[in-house]
């Protein structure tokens, strides 16, 4: 079994209106049917547009917003159904290090605060020496100082500070560490010391890892395993080095040639697949397949009506899109025109 299995999760936000917004007009399909495996030891990354629900996601796992439907299994026990006691008893085995490292550290604690404030609420360490003998060993796990205890997240640099982040979790004796876009607000040089701290770390302590990131390179680099979302759904999901070499679905290859390539030659004659119109709104989303509205290769009879399955198309790679195969014979047409030569808009921005 594996470790974190997700099965149809829905996250859906009603939408309030009235003079005392005591009425539900409709609802934001944040996450709309996710269904995932993530084995043990395993890092799994998420990536799409900003907007199509990967922060939304892991949040869920954690609980931090309600889940709408579906199953998260968690070592055998689905956390979507457990009391909000059983659930705080249960989450510091699920951990998540954050976006923006200072602004999810409280400026008005010392890091010892930080750090020892979960451990006494889940009972770890007998005492708060104990706890600071503990605190001082995984801050140098991590790469900080032990003097570090008694300054203020102002006093790091964001490096620090997103380290102080990892602290945070690793303190609880986490099985499954989220992190949501944990080197995004870093500079490109302390981005790779990040996320190497991070592949020492799963090694070395067995941890599991749900990685949501917008760069695809630092996904590329720390994942095993990788799923695509597009509005609320998963589209497409392979091992790293399948997804890389030859990605199935319309939306992971606008993605993928969106990817800057270093040598100039090669970048002047590869391909640019353009997605035109904007991300739909995940409040009112299209019918059938989402992505019909940009996909160069739809076919309106079927793709505007009919909301394909993800399904396995290779070992291990499984596909939402139902001309997959077509697409990759080269036997159905683009109904856009693409290509260098046509090249006009700006790639779309990966987040």
């Amino acid at each position: 079994m594996s470790l974190l299995e997700l099965d149809g999760v829905k996250v859906h936000f009603p939408v309030k209106k009235g003079v005392f917004f005591d009425r539900t007009v409709g609802h934001v399909y944040a996450v709309d049917g996710v269904s995932l495996k993530v084995e043990a030891g395993q890092t799994y990354g998420l990536v799409g547009e900003s907007g199509c629900g990967k922060t939304t996601l892991g949040r869920a796992v954690l609980r931090l917003v309600d889940i709408t439907g579906g199953e998260v299994v968690f070592d055998g026990t689905d956390l979507a159904k457990l009391p909000d006691e059983e659930m705080r008893k249960i989450r510091h085995r699920l951990q998540m290090v954050f976006q923006d490292p200072l602004g999810s550290l409280n400026p008005r604690q010392n890091i010892e605060s930080i750090l020892s404030e979960g451990m006494a609420a889940h009972g770890i360490g007998a005492d708060q020496e104990e706890r600071r003998t503990r605190i001082k060993k995984i801050l140098a796990e991590v790469g900080l100082p032990a003097n570090a205890l008694s300054r203020y997240p102002h006093e790091f640099s964001g490096g620090q500070r997103q380290r102080i982040g990892i602290a945070r979790a690793l303190v609880l004796e986490p099985d499954v560490i989220i992190c949501d876009e944990p080197v995004s607000a870093l500079d490109v040089s302390i981005q790779a010391q990040v996320i190497n701290l991070l592949e020492e770390l799963q090694e070395s302590k067995g941890l599991t890892y749900l990685v949501i990131a917008h760069d695809l390179a630092v996904v590329r680099h720390i994942s095993d395993v990788i799923g695509v979302m597009y509005l609320g759904s998963l589209v497409e999901e392979a091992t790293s080095d399948a997804l890389y070499a030859g990605p199935r679905h319309p939306y992971t290859k606008a993605l993928m040639s969106a990817v800057p390539v270093p040598d100039p030659d090669v970048e002047d004659r590869r391909e640019r697949i353009l997605l035109h119109g904007d991300l739909p709104s995940p409040a009112s989303p299209p019918a059938g397949c989402r992505f019909h509205t940009r996909c160069p290769w739809k076919q309106e009879t079927r793709c505007a009506t009919e909301r394909p399955e993800l399904t396995v198309v290779a070992d291990g790679h499984r596909v939402a899109c139902h001309f997959a195969a077509e697409i990759e014979a080269g036997t159905v047409e683009r109904t856009r025109a693409t290509g260098i030569e046509a090249v006009t808009d700006t790639p779309p921005e990966v987040q």
